[in-house]
């Protein structure tokens, strides 16, 4: 059998009449031997509970005279049927029985599951089987089905496991069989183009993944690992950033009319910093999409080209072919641009470029990797960048965390603790919103996304600190001074507001 790893459990807080059991681990597993595993499928139904002869179980259809006949046929018991949700019923039989399609694949292959020592399976042998084309488009759809952003195949002394990234944070969903990493591998390359017998050396890729009413990118990235080759597949869903606007990023009013008022100025520097995964990239990409018009000639290089934007021209670097962003942006210049969106300022010679660009009349975006607002400034300053060139092009700066949304499903009133209550500077004793756990969230209390946001505007008292050459706290306290909303202080009032909770601002805010 498959272990599938799953958070369950939780299912058994919405049965009736079992509010006395722990919500982890409340199942008895001895019970599971009492029903037929065909008869559990069948009926979408689990036992919970056995006192004296009867049998407490949880069912998404508690009125099926069949399936009670057959339960007491089965088990000699009276049954004591339990309503619970049906996706809560599917998520309990995963973890204890496995996926089915996962099974029939290992059966397919004649592989036994469980037990499975070191060792592999030849690719030129099982490549092609379509068991295995199976089981990748399985491992790839269900994570474009749960929305995952990365999916993480990983190889070791005994078995394979798969996570996926979800909301930010990776949990497991499966775990294989040591001997099919070498078949799981060889089809990922195959779909991507990728070199098959080349397994000592890193390797990228991209596959193109056409599904029902939506149009997924896939980014593959393969290393080698003692056990074998670790495959990480960035999930890129192409319809997302042509449907977002500024106003579903989560820029409050305060800040939204400031980056407004960065991006439809006729020249100057925005840039956009945070930790790798952070969201910049959509950010920049969806205000090209606020302010590409007809009249304007907007140019972006990149590495990579992450999503596709109508009438906007899009290059991606080389830099194997010596074409660096320093290289692609001379040329650049020379192309009338009126907008020049940079993938990342990494070196000095790009700064120097970006800088002069916009100092003699363009629009220029890019993203930096500072930990806050403030910081990119002395980091463009120890690149190399002279501060009154600093001062005099860069317009604002835009640092964001990505945070986790309450699920609106499962969202109550809960008390804050300790930490919690010193972090915000509230009153003890305070409640606000945060998610219970339900199906519909994988029993997380989350569901989806929203970015925080740091908002600096370079006013002239800014101009006049950086001249200076001071330091990164001397720069925040100025711009707090002059009106800026600090990270900490946006997702207090997103919390406030029922969006996200006071852990998760901990969470991306704190350093430890």
């Amino acid at each position: 059998m498959v272990n599938v790893g799953r958070a369950a459990g939780a299912v058994l807080i919405s049965i009736p009449g079992c509010r006395d059991l722990s919500p982890v681990g409340a199942i008895d597993l001895g019970l599971l031997s009492l029903i037929p595993e065909h008869l559990i499928r069948r009926y979408m139904l689990i036992p919970v509970k056995k006192s004296g002869n009867r049998l407490f179980v949880a069912m998404a259809e508690p009125f099926n005279i069949l399936a009670l006949d057959d339960l007491r046929l089965f088990t000699g018991c009276d049954i004591e049927p339990l309503a619970a949700g049906k996706k809560e019923i599917k998520m309990l039989i995963e973890k204890h029985f496995g996926t089915p399609e996962i099974e029939m694949v290992m059966q397919d292959l004649e592989i036994e599951p469980e037990g499975v020592e070191s060792g592999a399976i030849p690719e030129e042998e099982f490549i092609d089987q379509a068991p295995v084309i199976r089981l990748v488009n399985l491992i790839l759809t269900r994570a474009v089905d749960e929305g995952a952003s990365d999916i993480h195949i990983e190889p070791f002394e005994h078995f394979v496991r798969i996570r996926y990234r979800i909301d930010g944070l990776l949990g497991e969903v499966m775990n294989l069989p040591r001997k099919m990493i070498f078949p799981i591998v060889s089809r990922i390359k195959v779909m991507s183009d990728l070199d098959i017998a080349e397994r000592r050396l890193p390797q990228d890729g991209r596959i193109p993944l056409k599904l029902p009413g939506r149009d997924i990118d896939l980014r593959i990235s393969t290393m080698p690992t003692m056990f074998g080759e670790k495959v990480v597949i960035r999930v890129l869903n192409k319809g997302n950033v042509k449907r977002y606007n500024l106003s579903q990023l989560g820029l409050s009013g305060y800040n939204l009319k400031r980056f407004l008022g960065f991006i439809r100025a006729s020249h100057g520097m925005l840039l956009v910093t945070g930790p790798t995964g952070s969201g910049k990239t959509t950010t920049l990409y969806t205000a090209l999409n606020e302010i590409n018009t007809i009249e304007k000639n907007i140019i972006t290089v990149e590495d990579p080209i992450e999503y596709t934007l109508a009438n906007i021209n899009q290059a991606q670097i080389n830099e194997k072919a010596g074409i660096t962003f320093a290289n692609y942006l001379r040329s650049i210049l020379r192309q009338d641009p009126d907008v020049i969106m940079i993938g990342e300022i990494r070196d000095p010679q790009t700064a120097e470029i970006a800088v002069q660009a916009a100092v003699t009349g363009h629009l220029v975006l890019s993203t930096i990797h500072t930990n806050d607002a403030p910081g990119a400034v002395t980091r463009l300053i120890n690149m190399g960048t002279a501060p009154f060139m600093v001062a005099s092009s860069v317009t604002g700066v835009v640092a964001q965390r990505l945070v986790r949304r309450i699920c609106l499903h499962c969202r109550q009133k809960s008390k804050l603790d300790n930490k919690e209550i010193a972090f915000a500077g509230l009153a003890p004793g305070t409640s606000l919103f945060a998610g219970a756990g339900c199906a519909n969230c994988n029993f997380t209390g989350y569901k989806g996304r929203i970015a925080i946001y740091e908002v600096m505007t370079l006013l002239p008292e800014l101009q006049n600190i950086i001249l200076q050459n001071v330091s990164t706290e001397e720069i925040r306290q100025a711009a707090v001074s002059a009106g800026m909303i600090t990270l900490k202080e946006d997702g207090l009032e997103k919390a406030a507001g029922g969006l996200t909770t006071v852990k998760e601002i901990m969470r991306a805010c704190l350093r430890e």
